[in-house]
């Protein structure tokens, strides 16, 4: 990875970039500065202070969790999921597994399936937004979606089974999903500005997600009041940084359980990674990698544990982020 902070500096003021662009190497700061404005309509600058949605980074946080409840024995990698669900999401393979969730090959219906085209800035949920509060509240948009492909067989990106994997890590540790990331991930890792707050509360330092590149329209309508295992989440690029260490640190959780989900388990050759258990990993070297696109979203986290380099990068908008990072692959 090419690592040269003054053209991705010179990127974010040459594509009018608004969010954060922060890279760390060991224990040094090499970039850590701020574009734009977090709130468009009341003129309020962005700063490396703000919190920031990061949508599908998330998804490690979850794959996470889980891994804590495997530690406990309360999950396995293998077991099927239909024990936890019970009756509910019959259209969800009985031979669906934890793993098979989490490497993206469970092959059930996808709520939000990217594959089917349309602009990020759609509106695609068939429920309001305001009822999915809980991750138990996404069950009617989970249901009705047939399986799509026989559960192992093959990699498809899919945001309903990391929702799934909040549901069934809700119900096992009896916890609320976004209580137990909290409890057993941000907090272990020492992420006290990261969270899942409701979108129609605000605090004044998350920044504002927007729909294009000018204008006021938020994405407040567009995503889920309160995230789930797929997205949500809040941050800084601070706590991004601490994410790494600990999680390299085997603080969030053991070694063996770090190695497994960043165990190589498909190839995905239109992205140029691979991908292991909630984490894509590039594909000729040890990086890991989370990322996240949404409306009013876009986001990438890496570290590459060779040069012990963490480069975040976090935009408020959809294709806000991508620009910036183009440079890396210069």
């Amino acid at each position: 990875m090419a690592l040269d902070t003054a053209a991705l500096h010179a990127a974010a003021l040459d594509s009018g970039f608004t969010g954060a662009v922060r890279v760390d190497r060991g224990d040094e700061v090499l970039l850590d500065r701020a574009y734009g404005l977090a709130d468009r309509a009341h003129g309020v600058p962005a700063t490396t202070e703000h919190r920031y949605g990061v949508a599908s980074v998330a998804k490690g946080m979850t794959a996470l969790a889980v891994a804590s409840l495997v530690e406990e024995g309360r999950l396995g990698w293998d077991d099927p999921v239909r024990p936890v669900l019970g009756d509910d999401l019959p259209l969800v393979d009985d031979a669906v597994t934890v793993d098979d969730l989490l490497s993206h090959r469970s092959g059930i219906g996808d709520y939000l399936d990217e594959a089917a085209g349309g602009d990020v800035t759609d509106h695609v949920l068939t429920r309001p937004v305001h009822e999915l509060d809980d991750t138990e509240a996404f069950l009617p948009e989970l249901d009705g979606r047939p399986q799509v492909s026989t559960p192992g067989a093959t990699f498809v990106y899919n945001n309903s089974g990391f929702v799934l994997l909040a549901l069934v890590a809700q119900r096992v540790a009896g916890t609320a999903f976004t209580d137990l990331v909290r409890e057993r991930v941000l907090e272990p890792a020492g992420m006290r500005r990261s969270g899942y707050p409701r979108s129609d509360e605000l605090p004044g330092d998350v920044a504002r997600g927007y729909l294009a590149a000018d204008g006021l329209r938020t994405n407040v309508l567009h995503l889920p009041v309160r995230g789930s295992g797929d997205g949500g989440l809040v941050t800084t690029t601070a706590d991004l940084t601490r994410f790494w260490r600990a999680l390299r640190a085997h603080r969030i959780v053991t070694e063996p359980s770090v190695r497994h989900l960043l165990e190589p388990t498909a190839d995905v050759p239109d992205e140029q990674m691979r991908y292991g258990r909630g984490f894509w990993l590039a594909a000729d070297s040890g990086t890991a990698v989370l990322e996240g696109y949404d409306a009013g979203v876009s986001a990438r986290t890496s570290h590459d544990p060779d040069g012990d380099v963490v480069v975040t990068v976090v935009a408020t908008t959809a294709e806000g982020a991508w620009p910036v990072l183009e440079v890396l692959a210069g």
